[in-house]
Order: C-alpha cells, then sequence, then structure tokens
C-alpha cells in the first residue's frame, strides 16, 4: 500500500505544461505528498537532483507504482542526441 512520503514511479508519460520545465517520462520518480479518498488519487512531487520542484501532479492509483530503492538508477537527460 502507498503511503504519503513514499516513492512512486510514473508509470505513464505525461506532457510538458504551461510553465514546467520539462515533460515527465514513464519511470520518473516523485514522492506522495496527498493521498485522495481511500488511495485513488495520489498527489505526487516530483524534484530533480537539486531538490527543485518540477511539478507536482495528480496521479491516478494506475499511474503510479511503489519504488523499489534497490532498483532505483540516476539519469542525466542532457545527454539525448549526443553521440
Amino acid at each position: 500500500m502507498i503511503e504519503e512520503l513514499d516513492l512512486v514511479a510514473l508509470l505513464i508519460g505525461l506532457p510538458v505544461r504551461d510553465g514546467a520545465a520539462m515533460r515527465l517520462r514513464r519511470g520518473d520518480v516523485g514522492t506522495v505528498v496527498h493521498i485522495y479518498g481511500s488511495g485513488q488519487r495520489y498527489e505526487v512531487e516530483f524534484i530533480n537532483a537539486n531538490g527543485d520542484t518540477l511539478g507536482v501532479e495528480t496521479l491516478n492509483a494506475d499511474d503510479v507504482q511503489a519504488v523499489n530503492l534497490g532498483r532505483v538508477i540516476l539519469h542525466y537527460s542532457d545527454l539525448e542526441g549526443v553521440a
């Protein structure tokens, strides 16, 4: 069961929204900051390695899954298109 302050991974990609620096991709990890109802929806905050908030999204329970920290690896996104 997912609880507040748990890490979750996105199972879907989300488009860039007004004012957002980047889009969120499948596999991005965020922190649950609020649970709606009995866990049907979650408010999830996504941050970068500096602790800057990239976005806060309200997501359906089937849009995320609990994170196994032993399987988490950091990814540097500025290398796309670099040979």
